[in-house]
């Protein structure tokens, strides 16, 4: 299986013009991917830079044809005419699909910095090798208290799932929305962190949990052990890092790690001030 993730600021490149169909081109000429995962997708959304209100999710799913697409809204707001603007995160998944959340992460309330809700999206797919939830978020940027407490409920709702991964069906629920529906322990989680590789909000997610839950490792650890991570900010001028920083990471559970093969980042695109990773499983 091979996924890719990335923050495509709302298909806004470094020469500030919105392009989707650059965003498109650059998916495609990276790999041919069972699974691609973006955040900062928006939807109605044209006081965005660049922006003109798109449907980003129609248009992505258009240039990704024979998937399935999962939209998790984070930001939910009236559009001043009587309609909605979004903001989220959004999974691509040529696999089969099973059950999807969408996870409000939390945002403690901070009066002297900027902040905005954030989701996390969930979705079981079904691969060669079983079930797999795969994860997508984008955390906090300007706060890390707000990113410290979303890791925690992260790791609270990965804990939940791997407690019901044991859960068997019941017979009486099927056919209606309590059905019960797989959702394995196995999981992949990725996305914008906001934190860089060395920073305590990594030790904090890649912490053991108790009670035989599996622990998530860093894919780029796995395949990369001792080496610095490789830059996904920064590598093209921008104004939120001084220097080139990972902020992108992929984590697999630890059951996974030894079914990975190959861990990449484009350093060359500009398509977004972000640069896109993938990693696949064998």
């Amino acid at each position: 299986m091979k996924l890719l993730s990335w923050n495509i600021q709302w298909g806004r490149g470094m020469d500030g013009r919105v392009d989707l169909a650059r965003t498109l081109r650059t998916i495609h000429r990276l790999g041919d991917f069972d699974v691609v995962c973006l955040q900062e997708v928006a939807v109605n959304f044209p006081g965005l830079p660049g922006g003109r209100g798109e449907d980003q999710v129609a248009e992505l799913s258009a240039g990704l044809p024979g998937y399935t697409a999962i939209f998790g809204a984070a930001t939910d707001v009236p559009d001043g005419h009587g309609g909605r603007s979004l903001f989220g995160n959004a999974v691509f998944s040529r696999l089969p699909v099973g059950q999807v959340w969408r996870h409000l992460l939390p945002w403690p309330a901070e009066s002297a910095i900027p902040s905005m809700q954030r989701v996390l999206v969930e979705a079981v797919v079904s691969t060669d090798v079983g079930p797999l939830r795969v994860m997508t978020t984008h955390l906090e940027y300007y706060s890390q208290r707000q990113r410290q407490s979303q890791i925690d409920a992260i790791r609270r709702l990965h804990a939940e799932a791997c407690a019901m991964s044991v859960r068997p069906p019941r017979i009486e629920e099927q056919g209606g929305p309590f059905e019960f529906f797989p959702r394995p322990a196995r999981a992949l989680l990725c996305g914008d962190m906001n934190f860089s590789a060395g920073a305590p909000e990594r030790a904090q997610l890649l912490a053991p949990f108790s009670n035989g839950v599996p622990g998530f490792r860093d894919a780029w650890s796995v395949l990369h052990p001792g080496e610095n991570h490789a830059p996904t900010v920064g590598i093209h001028p921008v104004g939120f890092v001084d220097q080139p920083e990972c902020f992108d990471f992929v984590f697999v559970t630890e059951g996974l790690a030894s079914r990975l093969t190959a861990h990449g980042i484009d350093a060359e695109t500009d398509a977004s001030d972000h640069q896109p990773v993938w990693v696949e499983l064998a």
